[in-house]
């Protein structure tokens, strides 16, 4: 059997389209389907939306340009005299400092991000999906805080008109530095676990595996997880609440 290659794996991970062979394997082949939600976890967990906000062009040093030349042997004249590109305002006198530099094009970020991760961040996550307001709603639950943590929030699955279902979840809790939040589906012995993916402060939209039952796993739990390369639950329970069976 030939199995999709890591590219056509890191383009299914960020929701690509695949060609039509690679798309009819991928339905078919459990260890595919595996890979692809372990770097789409990784996916999830480290894409950071500001990091791929558009900001201002920051135009490079003169030593840039200068050192095009040399190497070509081509005379590379700046955009701002060849185009006027630069944006209205002060310009850098000298070797300006360059600015780190912020992605206008996210998927490229999120392939840097699955090549990267995805190796050590452990499979079991499916895909956190935009949209989820049409369908009817099955249950909800309040998401209590736990101990004495600071997060709250709502989960109500919803069935879509395509058959499949979602959870749209809004979690009230503090922004995390080094860490991240995770959504899970518990039983009630809290023994098996199945992970939903990563989830931030705010409303959003999870898909749920086809064939789950809810009433085997009725608890709906945020985790706060370290990232750590480990894809168990790291028993770090801020949030919980009971669906309705």
């Amino acid at each position: 059997m030939q199995h999709c290659t890591p590219e056509q794996l890191a383009l299914a991970a960020l929701r690509e389209p695949l060609p039509a062979d690679d798309t009819a394997h991928l339905a078919s082949c459990e260890r595919c389907r595996a890979e692809v939600a372990s770097l789409q976890r990784a996916v999830d967990a480290v894409a950071v939306p500001q990091l791929a906000a558009p900001g201002p062009s920051v135009p490079p040093p003169p030593r840039v340009w200068e050192a095009i030349a040399a190497a070509t042997g081509v005379a590379a004249a700046p955009p701002s005299a060849a185009e006027g590109s630069l944006p209205p305002g002060p310009r850098p006198a000298g070797d300006a400092d360059v600015l780190p530099f912020r992605s206008r094009r996210r998927p490229m970020l999120l392939v840097a991000a699955a090549v990267v991760a995805g190796a050590v961040v452990g499979a079991g996550a499916v895909a956190v999906v935009q949209g989820g307001d049409d369908g009817e709603p099955v249950t909800a639950v309040a998401l209590d805080p736990l101990a004495d943590n600071d997060a709250s929030g709502r989960a109500e699955v919803v069935q879509l008109d395509d058959g499949s279902r979602v959870v749209q979840v809004q979690l009230d809790a503090p922004a995390l530095d080094a860490e991240y939040y995770e959504l899970w589906l518990i039983d009630r012995d809290v023994v098996g676990m199945v992970p939903l993916g990563v989830v931030r402060p705010g409303t959003q939209t999870v898909e749920l595996p086809a064939d789950l039952d809810l009433g085997e796993f009725p608890l709906v739990d945020v985790s706060v997880e370290p990232l750590d390369g480990d894809p168990t639950h790291s028993g770090n329970s801020v949030a919980r609440g009971e669906l309705d069976s």
